[in-house]
């Protein structure tokens, strides 16, 4: 959390805060929980988190999965992080990660040593689009960043797979 933008807070799942030690740590932190499987309750918090961003200049980091992924590629997106923006009038800025899967085996939950690559894409203007531009929104994003998880990971793009 020591290397998040300055007024930046990151949205996770409710129960991560029963995560032992790790769920005190992001709580101390400051992460906004949702609880997902309450979409009213889950609307209401990132109605808010929407009018910080405005009011306070809070930056919001938000994993669009929803969950993390050993599969080498993107899981579809969960829409809130994108009604957030549109919400605020503010650009999304997607940060991409390379895979891990390489050097994490999930079986055992082990990592061995390996490297991360990590880009930061151009930001995605939202000025002017409306919760009906919310699909597009999504998509137009998790291709981008589909692509550039693909490039950063020395993985073949599904275009490349399917020819």
């Amino acid at each position: 959390m020591e290397i998040l933008p300055d007024n930046c807070v990151q949205v996770g799942k409710k129960e991560l805060m029963y995560a032992g030690s790790v769920g005190l740590i992001i709580y101390l932190g400051g992460v906004i929980f949702i609880n997902r499987k309450s979409t009213t309750s889950a609307k209401m918090v990132l109605a808010e988190v929407a009018k910080s961003m405005t009011a306070d200049n809070v930056k919001v980091w938000v994993y669009p999965e929803g969950t993390r992924n050993c599969t080498g590629d993107l899981l579809p997106f969960k829409k809130g992080a994108f009604h957030i923006a549109v919400q605020a009038q503010v650009p999304v800025i997607p940060v991409v990660y390379s895979s891990f899967t390489s050097f994490y085996n999930p079986k055992t939950n082990l990592f061995t040593s390996g490297k991360i690559k990590v880009e930061v894409l151009p930001p995605i203007e939202t000025k002017g689009l409306t919760s009906e531009d919310v699909s597009d929104l999504t998509d137009r994003c998790f291709h981008i960043m589909r692509e550039t998880l693909f490039r950063l990971s020395g993985s073949p793009s599904e275009s490349k797979k399917s020819s």
